[in-house]
């Protein structure tokens, strides 16, 4: 078995992987016969205009097949993995496979940052932003809402650019485009100035609490992520992660800290949050893993790329054993959709690892499931069994129905496509986008061709 994802990194040589070529979890064997490596723009424009069929893997960091290809399988890290600051715009150009522990380190040498990153810091810039992936934080939007500007290759071999400024509308289509409009070669980013974070766990939140203060709890730091086995009645961890040049905690809770809140950042935590109290030391999400591989909590201060994701870039977690998904619903209906779903919980409990609960800002990019509403998502890592973990996501599904679901792209669901099509009201944009820049599907698999162009 070959996990290209990493091993092919700088490896300056055409791959020719000829079986078992898997995603990061192994749940997936791609088709492709071998996977190619171009080592230019210019060779990777040949290769685009001389197959029927193209995809991209990118750190192979997804659940389903939504990268894979029964013709071209394309790695793009042998291309120059360049990251180019702009001061005076305040923006970042990276190549397409630079990963964001890479960039994070990069950018605060120089003193700038990103405003968020998802919980591995291992995974690549153009697949998570291709696949609207996230961080936590009710004000702030997912990876994709930083990209001002997009350079691909497209299904004739131009090098087409598409910025924020210039194209507007058809802009916000193209930036969570799931491959399906060309390859990425590269992206330009928002940047912030540096900025850092300290990292509290609380333990122990009774779930009925969530009843009142969701939203208390939800927006007490910069970044909270709330963890749950849903084997009891309350949220096992909740881990808050707080800008030290922020708002005060106390600023945000507005009077909430009376019932048991935080108070402003300081260097201990206070004994309560809603119940919850500090954990007495590091934390895993996973009860009963050790916390070695996580970012640094207890208060610690750091720089915010060392301590926005929940994991430290220097190792894998769980060696790819677990399989996820993730339901995104509008925050509105958070307290229901997380009562609907504790009606599962005796289903849930025993093929799960953990489940985490974040929220994120709303967005204007059209595949983004953040699209036109503030969001609550729901994750679920489950154990590695997925004729055991099926039935379960079906459940969930028809849980949470009522609330408007959208499934991150690159996890694993079972929603029909016609339902998953029916919660974006771009689409039809997007397919006519979609024809616009690959007429003749070159970018198109079976996933691209069933959930997102109606079958084409």
């Amino acid at each position: 078995m070959h996990e290209v994802d990493l091993l092919l990194v700088g490896s300056g040589e055409r791959s020719q992987l000829t079986q078992n070529i898997t995603n990061w979890a192994g749940n997936v064997a791609f088709r492709a016969g071998h996977v190619d490596l171009p080592s230019s723009v210019q060779e990777l424009r040949t290769l685009v205009t001389g197959n029927a069929k193209v995809r991209v893997l990118g750190s192979g960091h997804s659940f389903n097949d939504i990268a894979d290809s029964r013709g071209a399988l394309v790695s793009l890290d042998g291309l120059p993995a360049g990251v180019e600051i702009d001061s005076a715009s305040s923006t970042v150009r990276v190549a397409a496979s630079v990963r964001y522990a890479e960039l994070g380190r990069h950018l605060h040498d120089k003193g700038y940052a990103v405003h968020n990153l998802a919980s591995l810091p291992h995974i690549s810039v153009a697949g998570s932003c291709a696949t609207a992936t996230h961080g936590s934080g009710d004000a702030n939007g997912n990876l994709a809402t930083a990209v001002s500007a997009i350079e691909m290759v497209t299904a004739d071999g131009d090098i087409v650019v598409l910025s924020r400024d210039r194209d507007g509308d058809r802009f916000q289509g193209a930036v969570v485009g799931l491959g399906a409009l060309g390859v990425v070669v590269s992206l330009t980013l928002d940047i912030v100035p540096s900025f850092d974070v300290r990292q509290y766990v609380y333990e122990g939140l009774p779930v009925e609490v969530l009843d009142d203060h969701f939203t208390d709890v939800a927006s007490s730091a910069y970044s909270v992520s709330m963890f749950t086995d849903w084997r009891t009645s309350r949220i096992d961890q909740v881990w808050i992660k707080e800008r030290l040049d922020g708002p005060s905690s106390e600023e945000r809770f507005d009077g909430a800290i009376s019932s048991g809140g935080l108070d402003g950042p300081t260097a201990s935590p206070v004994p309560s949050l809603f119940g919850a109290t500090p954990a007495d030391g590091p934390r895993h999400p996973v009860p009963g893993v050790s916390a070695v591989h996580c970012t640094q909590q207890m208060g610690v201060p750091g720089p915010s790329f060392e301590r926005l994701p929940h994991f430290r870039p220097d190792f894998t977690p769980s060696a790819g054993e677990e399989l996820q998904s993730e339901y995104m619903v509008p925050r509105r209906h958070a307290v229901q959709a997380l009562r609907a779903l504790e009606g599962l919980r005796d289903r849930i409990a025993p093929v799960l690892r953990i489940s985490e609960i974040r929220t994120i800002a709303s967005d204007q990019l059209w595949l983004s499931p953040c699209y036109g509403r503030d969001t609550v998502a729901f994750h679920f890592t489950w154990i590695k069994d997925l004729p055991a973990v099926l039935p379960v996501l079906g459940m969930i599904e028809e849980r949470l129905a009522p609330f408007e679901p959208r499934p991150h792209w690159g996890k694993l669901f079972t929603m029909p496509p016609e339902a998953l099509r029916s919660q974006y009201e771009r689409l039809p944009d997007f397919q006519a986008l979609a024809r616009r820049y690959d007429p003749a599907g070159r970018f198109t698999n079976e996933f691209i061709g069933k959930y997102v162009l109606d079958g084409v």
